[in-house]
């Protein structure tokens, strides 16, 4: 009985401190938003060191919905190691860091996903000088990977499944990999497709190392938040689904503003810029919360082209990552 009672305590605690989120938020000023340490394309800053990032985005969109303020993000850097322990110790309110959403991040690591902000999969980059074409071209060879990531366990079922060996460089974060792997210490890298176009993109000379078109594993990319924190995380997947919405309706930054004050004759943007309905209320918001998050930085297409499209040198195709309307699975449920 003391067990119980002390495990349900412990979950009411829990769950007060919380609840809170917003008000902390609104109370500080500033958004707390875990980021990478530096990914270019998804969460780095520029020569005038500001961030910028299809992450950063997001990050911004949110601020801007809670706080009227885009602007108003105290950006914290996390690692693959320190995002999940950052996020719970409540060092941050959000995270939004190329990570992926799992059985083991979302039960084991207690924490929230919000959304799929970006559906990604595992792949290989290899020095073109190797004259490979296929991952199944990779038996023996060396692999820097990220320990203690999905990415590591991805590497291990696909050479297990085909029966090839390799040599396992591990290592703590993008920037050990990509030193080692340009030193060559490891013949490849293995990550995430988006991180390693990111990553190629800085290197001297990008089209001397070539991405492997298999891809072997699921990943979907979203921002969490703690377990349990059940307001907070409506505020971030809405604001979300906001820019996703937004992108498939035709709202975007350079429209939102005339068509609030014009009016439309179609429903859900009226819903969704406020014109009629209580969402914002719903939320703890005001009405032009979606509104604010879209001039932010745009719709999911605008971040996704300014940030990482094929006018990138990051140059990433939509693919997966097209609305539902174009083949994609981008979809947002609606606003009603």
């Amino acid at each position: 009985m003391y067990r119980i009672i002390g495990a349900g305590l412990a979950m009411l605690l829990a769950g007060a401190a919380t609840a809170g989120t917003l008000d902390e938020v609104k109370s500080r000023g500033t958004l707390n938003c875990g980021v990478n340490t530096g990914l270019v394309g998804f969460a780095s800053k520029d020569s005038n060191g500001e961030w910028r990032g299809f992450d950063v985005g997001l990050c911004r969109a949110v601020a801007a919905a809670v706080l009227g303020d885009p602007m108003a993000v105290n950006f914290v850097e996390t690692t693959a190691a320190t995002r999940f322990t950052a996020l719970n110790a409540g060092e941050i309110d959000l995270l939004v860091r190329n990570t992926t959403w799992s059985f083991s991040t979302d039960i084991d690591l207690k924490v929230d996903f919000a959304g799929i902000n970006y559906y990604d999969g595992q792949a290989f980059m290899v020095p073109k000088t190797l004259g490979l074409s296929s991952a199944r071209e990779l038996d023996g060879r060396s692999i820097c990977v990220q320990a203690g990531t999905t990415s590591a366990l991805n590497v291990d079922e696909y050479f297990d499944r085909y029966q090839m060996s390799y040599e396992a460089v591990p290592v703590e974060g993008t920037a050990e990999a990509q030193t080692l792997y340009l030193e060559g210490a490891c013949e490849v890298y293995s990550s995430d497709a988006s991180q390693l176009a990111a990553i190629r993109a800085t290197f001297g000379n990008p089209g001397d190392h070539v991405l492997l078109e298999d891809i072997i594993s699921k990943e979907p990319l979203g921002p969490a938040v703690r377990h349990g924190d059940n307001d907070w995380a409506d505020i971030v997947r809405w604001t979300l689904n906001a820019l996703i919405a937004a992108e498939e309706l035709g709202v975007n930054s350079a429209n939102v503003d005339e068509l609030k004050a014009q009016g439309t004759s179609t429903p859900e943007i009226k819903r969704l810029l406020g014109l009629e309905g209580r969402m914002g209320e719903m939320l703890g918001l005001d009405s032009d919360w979606a509104v604010r998050a879209i001039k932010a930085g745009g719709n999911y297409g605008e971040l996704f082209s300014r940030n990482i499209g094929v006018d990138t040198p990051i140059g990433l195709s939509r693919g997966l990552n097209l609305q539902w309307t174009e083949g994609g699975l981008l979809y947002s449920p609606p606003f009603r």
